[in-house]
């Protein structure tokens, strides 16, 4: 496994493991036996970016049955997400975990106003 970080990472590669990263990104998740047909490239070229882009720890790789054939159900890396959208200054969103949410709470309230004067 190569130890880069992410940007580092995606400088390194090439166009068309760029639009493999991108479709995954898009879709959050693709089967194998997908992806090189949404890129347009043959099944073994498919399995190349894909391995180029697990060896980057770009995206991960497991093992499925998908419609009655095996192959690779590939999805971002955690790290690939993005949690800053959930945070207002320190302040993590009120409403995860919550099953029911109260948009009159303090808690949210007091989150919006963090996330209004954080500039």
């Amino acid at each position: 496994m190569v130890a880069v970080s992410v940007s580092a990472a995606e400088s390194e590669l090439t166009e068309d493991e760029r639009a493999g990263l991108e479709l995954v990104r898009e879709t959050g998740g693709i089967h194998q036996s997908d992806f090189w047909k949404e890129l347009d490239v043959s099944s073994r070229k498919g399995s190349r970016i894909v391995e180029s882009l697990v060896e980057y720890d770009l995206v991960n790789r497991e093992d499925t049955v998908y419609n009655g054939h095996n192959t690779y159900y590939i999805t971002p890396t955690a790290r690939d997400l993005d949690f800053t959208l959930l945070m207002a200054g320190d302040m993590l969103s009120p409403f995860i975990g919550e099953e029911e949410v109260d948009p009159n709470s303090d808690a949210f309230s007091q989150w919006i106003m963090n996330l209004a004067y954080e500039e």
